[in-house]
């Protein structure tokens, strides 16, 4: 059988592969990295930069290209066959990393080099890359006796197939649950949008009546809008149920042996705990900061929250006598005061935000601010009819990256949204390898025709912030330019990853940017400017309770990785509940655990990792504060960001970068005022 995973290929050849070659293709692929390794522990040369650590880095690029694929693949468009060869190769690639990281040859190479790295005259990206290369083997195991690599190995294996076995059933669980309304009465409230989508639904289940869903573009407006309060709190307790209810899809254990194995391998490296392990190589670097920052935010934000949270409970006792608000009540009688305060909600927003046009809007700020160009191809090849695919050049015409779109919800694709890379920038051997960039999103679907009552996909306020977040993170993809692809595009400190994101959620506020592309998907008016300053107006209403809620996150996230091993005799939701203790407003909900869901920190890569949101909140304001003062648009700002951020990866130290582009370090100050919690 030929395997198109080994014939010559630019774009990933989607519709050539089967779910058979993948696996022969890993073990093809894992067999000739080692053989590259081979190379460089065989070269009797003494130790240099070019023969040991430049070698390093281009090793295995043929594997990474097929677990780029296959792993985007099982985010995006899986099925019980992909699930199955997934648990089957992560073992396998687990071992060969401990096989590179735990080679003793080519780790005496590394430290030769390493230990002469003052007598060598190396540019600043090829001293990251020599530190990083280190830092790899020596943070996971290279020092280690024997004994203990192998213990090493085992708990890496172990965490490989656990990590994906949570992330499976969070996808089975998201599936599995549907809500059947056949009485229109019960969807009093919902947007029409949303009744016809549900219907929708319903049709392709092959049932009569709407079909409510766990998946975010039926689930929010359900617990949005649905005036039935009995059926939100179902839907609620549904949602908060996931990997929580001890049946075959349980998470509890999953999280509790994650989090021993996390723990134990960081205790085996000579680290206090995982986050100790992990912030080493952050910008917070220890987990005391990490505390001090959230429990900082968490003191200016509080207070905020209080009066927010009693404003709330107040409206809805007026309103409809509710004596205690619950969890399933916060978004529907938020938006119900929002549209009082503001009278501005989705409904009247979303006819100008048109999926294609708020597209068109971010590839116009990206030319106007970076000077690049997006034109839709329909020669690549791609791994569902949904995925849009865009050529990227700049001014001169020359080539700057594919990249691919994924904007609808499917049973085979998670939940949230996400940036990933199918190949990423480089340049070896004199060439420049361009990066090929995706982001995954969960929309709105457009409404078929029926009758003459097609309509678009038509995104929420929020969806638009979101499409906005993961361009950002693909710009940071795209416009890398760097020579070694470790540190390329996003390959930087996790709590710098969302610099670029968050600084575009900017343009989504601002009167300038909006007049490019929110136009009525009907009449093409440009949206009024009466909404404009609405819409400015409302981006810091609730900020109070909404900060609490992230940090609620990162503080969570600190408990299970932190404060050492958390006692086992106390169950996940027992932990979970303590370390809420401090920014939680509603009454627990039994039924209901966060963790057992928590797939950033269980699944993802944000483990020690969640204050990033907020760490880079501060960085962002500090930033776009630097654009508003010279001009959203300003071509000297944006260059500057393009040049000292986007284009430098992970090459120096971000503090380094952060400097150069804005002159000093960020100022807290900045994120404060712009979440209204400055006084």
């Amino acid at each position: 059988m030929q395997n198109p995973l080994f014939q010559p290929f630019d774009s990933a050849p989607f519709s050539k592969i089967k779910n058979a070659h993948f696996k022969p293709a890993f073990e093809q692929a894992i067999s000739n990295a080692k053989a590259e390794i081979d190379t460089i522990t065989e070269n009797t040369e003494t130790p240099t930069f070019q023969n040991t650590i430049e070698a390093l880095e281009f090793t295995g690029q043929q594997l990474d290209r097929i677990s780029s694929i296959f792993f985007n693949l099982n985010s995006a468009e899986t099925n019980d066959e992909i699930q199955a060869i997934a648990q089957e190769v992560s073992p396998l690639l687990s071992e060969f990393s401990n096989d590179i990281t735990l080679n003793e040859a080519l780790f005496k190479r590394v430290k030769t080099v390493y230990e002469n790295k003052n007598a060598l005259e190396l540019t600043p990206e090829q001293k990251t890359l020599l530190d990083k290369k280190y830092k790899s083997f020596a943070r996971n195991g290279a020092n280690l006796p024997e004994g203990k690599k192998q213990q090493l190995r085992d708990i890496d294996k172990q965490l490989a197939k656990l990590k994906l076995t949570f992330g499976e059933n969070m996808l089975a669980e998201t599936n599995k649950y549907t809500l059947h309304i056949t009485d229109e009465k019960e969807l009093s409230g919902l947007p029409e949008h949303a009744k016809e989508a549900a219907a929708q639904t319903a049709e392709e289940m092959g049932k009569k009546g709407w079909i409510i869903t766990l998946q975010y573009p039926s689930y929010i407006p359900f617990m949005t809008y649905a005036d039935n309060r009995e059926l939100r709190k179902k839907l609620a307790i549904a949602a908060g149920a996931k990997g929580f209810q001890n049946d075959e899809l349980d998470n509890q254990k999953n999280v509790l042996e994650i989090v021993k194995l996390r723990h134990q391998r960081a205790q085996l490296l000579g680290y206090e705990t995982h986050a100790h392990f992990v912030l080493e190589e952050r910008m917070a670097q220890s987990p005391k900061k990490v505390e001090s920052f959230l429990e900082e935010l968490l003191e200016k934000a509080k207070p905020a929250a209080q009066r927010e949270f009693d404003e709330l409970s107040a409206f809805a006792k007026k309103t409809d006598g509710i004596d205690q608000l619950q969890k399933w009540d916060s978004a529907y009688y938020t938006e119900k005061l929002k549209q009082e305060r503001f009278d501005l909600d989705d409904e009247k927003l979303k006819p100008y935000f048109k999926l294609e046009n708020v597209i068109d809007g971010a590839f116009t700020i990206a030319e106007r601010l970076f000077q690049l160009k997006f034109t839709q191809v329909f020669d690549v090849d791609n791994y569902h009819q949904d995925v849009k695919t865009f050529r990227v050049s700049d001014t001169k015409g020359l080539d700057v990256a594919l990249f691919y779109a994924d904007f609808h919800p499917r049973p085979g694709k998670r939940g949230g949204a996400w940036m990933t890379s199918y190949k990423p920038q480089y340049v070896k051997n004199g060439k420049m390898e361009r990066p090929h960039i995706s982001i995954v999103c969960n929309f709105t679907k457009p409404i078929p025709a029926k009758a003459g009552n097609s309509k678009p996909s038509l995104l929420t306020f929020n969806e638009v912030t979101t499409l906005f977040h993961e361009f950002g993170h693909a710009l940071h993809g795209m416009l890398a330019n760097t020579t070694y692809p470790s540190l390329s595009g996003t390959s930087v400190f996790w709590d710098f990853v969302e610099l670029p994101s968050q600084l575009m959620e900017n343009w989504c506020y601002e009167k300038e940017a909006l007049e490019l592309f929110a136009k009525h998907y009907e009449t093409g008016e440009t949206i009024p400017m009466e909404l404009i300053e609405k819409i400015k107006a409302s981006s810091t209403f609730m900020e109070g309770m909404q900060t609490l809620r992230q940090l609620s996150f990162g503080l969570l996230d600190m408990a299970w990785h932190g404060k050492g091993l958390p006692q086992t005799n106390n169950s996940v939701k027992e932990i979970e509940q303590a370390a809420f203790e401090g920014t939680n407003f509603y009454p627990n909900v039994p039924e209901n655990c966060m963790s057992t869901s928590f797939s950033h920190i269980f699944q993802g890569g944000y483990s020690s990792g969640y204050y990033s949101y907020k760490w880079a909140e501060v960085l962002d304001a500090d930033a776009f504060a630097y654009f508003l003062e010279k001009g959203i648009f300003n071509s000297e700002v944006a260059a500057k960001f393009k040049e000292n951020i986007l284009s430098k990866g992970g090459t120096e130290h971000p503090m380094v970068l952060y400097k150069s582009f804005r002159g000093k370090e960020p100022n807290p100050d900045a994120l404060l005022k712009r979440a209204g919690l400055y006084f």
